[in-house]
Parts: C-alpha cells; structure tokens; sequence
C-alpha cells in the first residue's frame, strides 16, 4: 500500500474510532465493558468482533478494518471486552502461561445479554446478528455459535481450530453458515492439529481439516470440497497466498474455509494488524495481504439475513 494510502487509511481509523462510544452493562452482578459503533439508521446488521487473547476491544477498533466497513455499510459493530484481556471460551486449557479470564466468567451470559439488549433498544435487527473472533476470539465465536444459535445469523472465527472439549459442548439449536481463516504456518494453532511450535502453544488442537469436517457435518453438508479457488496474489511480498475451499451444503448452511497458505497466527489484512510489525512477524508469522478479514466476512455474513 503506497504511503499516502496509509496515511488516509489511518486518518479513517481514527475518524470512526472517536465516533464509537464505550459502555458498560451489568452481567450476573458483574460490569462488563464494549466499546459500540452505530450507523444513523436504525434497526441495523449487527456485527460482534471478539478480540484475541492478550487484546482488548480497542485492539480490533485500531487493527482491523471492521469500523470502515461498519461506517460503509451501515452496520452496527460492537467490540466487547474479556475479563484480563481474554475469553471464557468452551476450551479449559488455553496455553501455559497466559491468565484466562476469573474463574466462573459466562461470557456466554455476557454476549447474550449485550446481543439482547441492542436488539431490545431498536438498534440490532434481530434477524440480522453475526459473530466473529481471532484466535481466543475465533474460538469464544464457536463457543457461541454452538450455545446460542438462535441469536445469530451467521459465526466466523479466524486464526483457530476446535478441541476435543469444545467440540463435545457443540450442540447448535441450529444450522448456522460458518466461516474459517486460517494460516498453513500457525505456530501457535497448527493448521495440522496438536501443539504448536510456540512457547505459548497449547497442545490437543484439531487440524483446520478435522474442523471443518465438524462444521460440514453439523450443517448437513457434504463431506468433500464443493471447490478450491486460489485467490490473486496481490501482493508477493507478504509471503503467503489464500485458497478458498467451499462445501456442498442445503440452502443457508454455507461451510467456507480461506486457507492462508503459509500465514501465521495473523489476521489477513490491508493494513497491519500488529503495533510492531517485525516482532509480530517473528513470534507469530507473516500477515496475508492478499484479502482483508473484515471486508472477506462481512461479505460472507451480508449473504444471510
């Protein structure tokens, strides 16, 4: 991206970020924080953007291009916030030495609840709810998807793969379409299943393989690939390419997966996606910037009213 495109690019960022506004709302006696971006016209899609592990709501406001396409498109956007910058997700494991969130966190109760309450206000369109994560985020989003099916449209999760825990807990009231995005050269999720190469790994990960299997069957789908797609390579540098890999399912059950061949445990995108882009790229692995993540779901989610 040329100088002055980042430039404007950052400008718009910060633009629409003043534009959010951060609240609270009381969850079992608890106050749980999000920060929220609503279009003028109301009722809206409604898009919930679930942060990684270490991150906090901001993170996906300053680091992806969710407020852009928000703004663009009229969407209402909320980044809510994990207790000690993480998610209680169905997985009990989550790494060697990163705090999770206080034990007995339902941050089931606390989407729900925030999900509700913009739908009850007029600013959600109830039939048009979806959910989104990277990482711990990607993992709290099929969390959800299989708890509370009836309150969305459609779940996407980035940069993760399902567990033996979290799979046996998945009972969707509903077929909902699922989207996956993940990088062939993960160190800390290995597209391969088991533990990845970094210190922080933890281990007993599905590969992306077994897990979109899990989804293909969930939604009644078939149990090969429909079709494989390589995606232009715009840009040679970032050392990577994405396939997309689509299945055979009924109407309105859609199974996709964007196979970041050789992307790291990054969300793909335009802009980066880290402070320090070099260090990210050592501990993590490089960042595609062939797709970006935000405008590739919205515009997998925008197909399902």
């Amino acid at each position: 991206m040329r100088w002055w495109m980042r430039i404007g690019a950052l400008a718009a960022t910060l633009i629409v970020a003043s534009s959010a506004s951060a609240e609270t709302i009381d969850v079992n006696g608890v106050k749980r924080s999000y920060t929220a971006q609503l279009p003028g016209k109301k009722p809206a899609p409604l898009v919930v953007v679930l942060h990684g592990k270490t991150q906090r709501g901001a993170d996906m406001i300053a680091r992806t291009a969710w407020p852009q396409v928000a703004k663009r498109e009229g969407l209402a956007v909320v980044f809510p916030d994990g207790l000690n910058h993480a998610w209680a997700d169905a997985r009990t494991k989550a790494g060697p030495t990163l705090r999770g969130p206080p034990e007995g966190t339902d941050d089931v109760a606390f989407i729900a609840t925030l999900v509700e309450k913009l739908v009850a206000d007029g600013t959600a369109d109830a039939k048009r709810v979806y959910v989104t994560g990277i990482s711990n985020g990607g993992a709290m989003a099929m969390t959800l998807v299989c708890a509370r099916a009836d309150l969305f449209a459609a779940g996407a999760s980035a940069i993760m793969n399902l567990t033996d825990e979290s799979a046996v807990t998945c009972h969707p009231s509903r077929p909902l379409p699922m989207l996956l995005m993940n990088g062939t050269a993960d160190p800390l999720v290995p597209y391969a299943g088991g533990r990845g190469s970094s210190y922080f790994a933890a281990d007993g990960f599905w590969s992306t393989e077994e897990t979109l299997a899990f989804w293909r069957k969930l939604n009644g789908c078939e149990a090969d690939d429909a079709a494989s797609t390589e995606l232009p390579d715009r840009n040679a540098a970032d050392q990577s390419t994405v396939t997309r890999i689509s299945s055979r399912c009924p109407q309105g059950h859609d199974v996709v997966l964007y196979r970041v061949n050789h992307g790291g445990h990054r969300m793909p995108g335009l802009s980066p996606d880290a402070r320090f882009p070099r260090v990210a790229a050592g501990l993590l692995g490089p960042q595609n910037a062939d797709i970006d993540g935000a405008e590739t779901i919205w515009a997998f989610f925008s197909r399902f009213p």
